[in-house]
């Protein structure tokens, strides 16, 4: 047996929180931006992240309405994105509150910042990974902005490198989940992948 659920009778709230519930665990862009004046830096969790290309390589969030990250990278081109580490849990939740475009989430918070390498707007200081990223386009979907931004720097903390590639239990990624539920890494499985050429696996 199955529950059946239908969008348009639902509406777009209630089929919103089932789909956030069903599309799990999705990782998060903690995205640093620029007032266009230059004047605030703002800094905010996007759960709709991913990568989108890996030739040139670009990730890409969602902005569910037009947020101050959104207009920030609309009128500058630039923003980077902040690993979002277990460690920093809540400080990632509190930037998420509705403050004004003026008040900058680093400050409001006390969220230490750092200079990036190519882009203008700062760094987490905290955070283990930074992609400064240059706006490669943006495409307007329904009450949503997808982001698209070309990766033209990334900055690994060499605590979270073992054998020269970035190790999952040192990143300790967050992921989202439904409602107000988040995720950790929990066990991890090992599983290479099978070519052609191996098929049937012995």
């Amino acid at each position: 047996m199955r529950v059946d659920h239908d969008p348009a009778a639902l509406g777009a709230g209630a089929f919103y929180r089932l789909l956030t519930a069903l599309v799990v665990p999705r990782p998060i862009a903690w995205a640093s931006t620029l007032a266009a004046d230059g004047t605030t830096a703002n800094l905010a969790p996007h759960s709709f992240f991913t990568v989108a290309c890996t030739d040139p390589p670009i990730v890409q969030f969602t902005s569910v309405g037009r947020k101050d990250s959104l207009r920030n990278v609309q009128a500058t081109g630039e923003f980077v994105v902040n690993f979002a580490s277990e460690p920093l849990f809540e400080q990632i939740n509190a930037s998420a509150v509705d403050f004004p475009a003026h008040e900058s989430e680093f400050d409001a918070v006390g969220i230490e910042r750092e200079p990036s390498l190519r882009v203008a707007p700062p760094r987490v200081a905290a955070s283990p990974v930074a992609l400064e990223c240059r706006l490669h386009s943006t495409l307007g979907i329904g009450n949503s902005t997808l982001v698209l931004g070309e990766v033209v720097h990334a900055a690994v903390r060499e605590d979270v490198i073992v054998d020269g590639h970035p190790d999952i239990r040192r990143l300790r990624p967050l992921a989202r989940l439904g409602g107000d539920e988040w995720g950790t890494v929990g066990e991890i499985h090992d599983l290479a992948r099978i070519a052609y050429r191996d098929w049937p696996p012995t």
